[in-house]
């Protein structure tokens, strides 16, 4: 396990506090696998049943919902040393209810977190310590969701643009910044149609609130100013 062998997990949320002989142990208890996948492919389906955690070694992933008319909302998107399915993973007996699929190519690191509840696995610090920053996980997930209802739950899409790049400046401490998205993709995750969200872009550029190019982002007037 090349990524294990490097050491390279220290600063994952799974293996917090932990030293390197304990994220050995851990590694061992979780029965963990890579898996490399391309761009745009489907990690998870709707309806899967989910064995393992996924953390994201490199790339990135979207978490997508469809209904039955084929529409796509981008629940969230995840990248380097975060997870997805820990619920399901959770739940062997409940059916995935989202897709997971590659943003960009990625490598991930599945590990089977079910044994953590089973009776076999005992009593241990290591144990302890993995359920104590799983619930971590599950409450900085159950965060994103939270922000994401914020954005769409604003009338306008120019509330829901200003909400959201609001929220990344805020998260990345600077007025410049990336997002995770292009325009298709955007459009999924504020839940609004794309040539919609590409004219207020340029309004909102014309009117000196914004500027960017591509996925680079400056915001140039505060909420407040706005």
């Amino acid at each position: 396990m090349n990524y294990v062998e490097k050491n390279r997990l220290q600063d994952v949320l799974l293996f917090k506090d932990m030293k390197d002989d304990e994220i050995s142990e851990a590694i061992t208890l979780l029965n963990v696998r890579e898996g490399d996948f391309s761009k745009g492919e489907i990690l998870l389906h709707a309806g899967d049943r989910v064995p393992d955690l996924g953390l994201i070694l490199e790339g990135t992933v979207f978490i997508e919902k469809d209904d039955f008319l084929g529409n796509r909302t981008i629940v969230t998107s995840l990248g380097r040393h975060q997870f997805f399915g820990e619920v399901f993973a959770s739940l062997p007996d409940t059916p995935a209810l989202v897709n997971v699929r590659a943003g960009k190519d990625c490598k991930i690191l599945y590990l089977r977190i079910r044994n953590l509840v089973e009776k076999e696995a005992g009593v241990s610090p290591i144990r302890t310590a993995l359920l104590k920053n799983l619930l971590l996980i599950s409450m900085r997930m159950n965060l994103r969701l939270t922000v994401r209802n914020f954005h769409t739950s604003e009338k306008t899409i120019r509330q829901r643009v200003l909400s959201y790049l609001n929220t990344v400046s805020i998260e990345a401490g600077e007025t410049y910044f990336d997002i995770p998205y292009d325009r298709q993709a955007m459009a999924d995750y504020l839940n609004v149609d794309r040539s919609a969200l590409s004219k207020e872009l340029g309004a909102m550029r014309q009117e000196g609130i914004i500027d960017f190019q591509k996925n680079h982002f400056r915001i140039l007037k505060t909420p407040q100013e706005e």
